[in-house]
């Protein structure tokens, strides 16, 4: 979910919210519009219960999850196949294991999220107590559903255009490569003489 998109902010915005009542986006200072976090964190619940139900699945004896998919490489259809219930259990967990820097944050996610722990376990596993926990986890939800909504160029939220594959006719986004190729060096040779 980009900073201008108010549509998708009033679509997961809660609305009891106190902070934007349910707009999804509220005012900061010198007047500067900003989303809201209970957007965020209802993008992260939504990215969770997916990531729950891929689980489930993950362990159910014949579900594989595996899903054909069309795309065009050079200006040809290919079809390929894809375990995309295996891919998003795993940017799940890795853009959570990149953004959660703190080790109490990251604590309350692995406990709390992944091994799906209560909050009375949590509490003595980490040493904290329970205002300390929820706060965290709302800190979580909240730095959590900002990344998976606004990572570019393949976002895990919408869900239902992480899932679907591109039609035919579509183009891949176009993003910088992150290594870019290096230029092949001449290789000089060096010759000894040989002690006679």
């Amino acid at each position: 979910m980009k900073d201008r998109d108010r549509s998708n902010g009033i679509a997961n915005a809660l609305v009891s919210c106190t902070f934007c009542h349910g707009t999804g986006t509220r005012i900061v200072r010198h007047g500067r519009e900003v989303n809201c976090g209970c957007a965020f964190r209802a993008i992260f619940r939504a990215c969770y219960g997916r990531y729950k139900a891929c689980a489930a699945v993950q362990g159910s004896p014949g579900l594989t999850g595996k899903i054909q998919h069309y795309c065009r490489q050079s200006g040809r259809p290919h079809a390929g196949y894809g375990f995309k219930n295996t891919e998003f259990m795993a940017d799940f967990y890795l853009i959570a294991k990149r953004v959660l820097t703190d080790p109490l944050e990251w604590g309350v996610f692995a406990l709390h999220f992944l091994a799906r722990a209560d909050w009375k376990i949590c509490c003595q596993q980490l040493r904290i107590d329970r205002g300390t926990f929820f706060h965290t986890v709302y800190i979580v939800e909240q730095k959590l559903g900002r990344m998976y909504g606004e990572l570019e160029p393949y976002s895990l939220w919408p869900l239902d255009e992480y899932f679907t594959p591109p039609a035919l006719g579509d183009k891949a986004p176009t993003s910088t490569p992150a290594i870019q190729a290096v230029p092949e060096r001449k290789v000089w040779k060096v010759y000894t003489m040989a002690a006679a």
